[in-house]
């Protein structure tokens, strides 16, 4: 262990053992001549008088040796959150989000997959219901300008700029306002910087979620809103086609379909970009999981998913 852990190589367990009976006087040579004798054999010089050292060490005093084995950081184990809270979490951040309404229908929507998984005697893990529980979130949780403005104004930003830093503070923002920036020639809109003053403007418009997806959403009539409000329908109407198909021996693959959301990471043309790749991936997964309702797609739809041909929002 000794050898293993200091040296990291159990291979210096010899040299340390002759340094642990040298110190114990049953070799009878000097030291300076088992050095030389290491030095002549010309491999790993410095390791092997290290290891030798330690094993004099270790003869010497014990105590010391086993404390320089002691961890210096424990790591603790952590057990995995169970369905119940992982839930329960995702509903009180998608009430702040929006409302209780909006929740309650992500939670529902959770309660079915968790049925139908365990009435099939799954795995007491539940990967169908974990992966829709992530996924789901993850997509009814979009960072629009409202819960961009929440994030900066429900307090936890303010404590967290006050724990870091101390004294007079400069606040400025970079953000690109629909308005203000707009994107040209294919190129993400260039941010402007903003003063604090922009603070009581995100406390207005963060009580302005309730206007999400209505009528009156102005900043909901952009492309890409308008696509991430369409990828949640579309993957509520997935999940209910899982669950149709679901057998103890798609299952695996079910959870990988569900998964496939978590993918769909960023903003503004980068998340469009990763879009078009998790369809991609999708459309071979379900494949897999039934050829004759879902047809392998052809190279050349691929591509033009790639290219973001196939994100259509309705």
């Amino acid at each position: 262990q000794v050898a293993t852990q200091m040296l990291g190589d159990s291979i210096y367990t010899n040299p340390l053992m002759l340094g642990y009976a040298w110190q114990k006087g049953r070799v009878p040579l000097s030291h300076a001549s088992l050095m030389r004798a290491i030095e002549l054999n010309g491999v790993q010089v410095d390791n092997n008088k290290a290891a030798f050292e330690w094993g004099r060490q270790a003869a010497h005093d014990p105590a010391r040796v086993a404390a320089a084995l002691a961890p210096t950081q424990v790591v603790e184990f952590k057990k995995r959150e169970t369905v119940e809270s992982l839930v329960a979490r995702r509903v009180e951040f998608l009430t702040a989000y929006q409302d209780a309404a909006y929740a309650q229908r992500y939670a529902e929507r959770v309660r079915r997959v968790r049925m139908r998984e365990q009435a099939l005697g799954a795995d007491a893990a539940l990967p169908l219901t974990r992966a829709v529980a992530e996924s789901l979130r993850k997509l009814m949780a979009y960072k629009d300008e409202y819960e961009v403005a929440r994030l900066y104004t429900d307090g936890r930003f303010a404590r967290q700029i006050k724990e870091q830093f101390e004294g007079e503070l400069k606040l400025e923002f970079y953000m690109a306002p629909p308005l203000l920036a707009r994107s040209a020639h294919g190129k993400p809109p260039r941010k402007l910087r903003l003063g604090a003053w922009m603070l009581p403007l995100l406390r207005v418009l963060a009580r302005g979620k309730a206007l999400r997806g209505g009528a009156l959403d102005l900043f909901g009539r952009s492309a890409e809103r308008r696509m991430e409000r369409a990828l949640i329908t579309q993957y509520e109407a997935r999940v209910d086609e899982l669950l149709e198909r679901l057998q103890p021996g798609n299952l695996a693959l079910a959870a990988e379909i569900a998964r496939v959301p978590l993918a769909m990471r960023g903003f503004g043309h980068v998340k469009i970009a990763n879009v078009a790749l998790a369809r991609a991936r999708e459309a071979e997964l379900l494949h897999r999981l039934d050829p004759q309702r879902y047809p392998r797609p052809a190279p050349s739809a691929q591509a033009g998913q790639l290219k973001g041909i196939a994100i259509v929002a309705r």
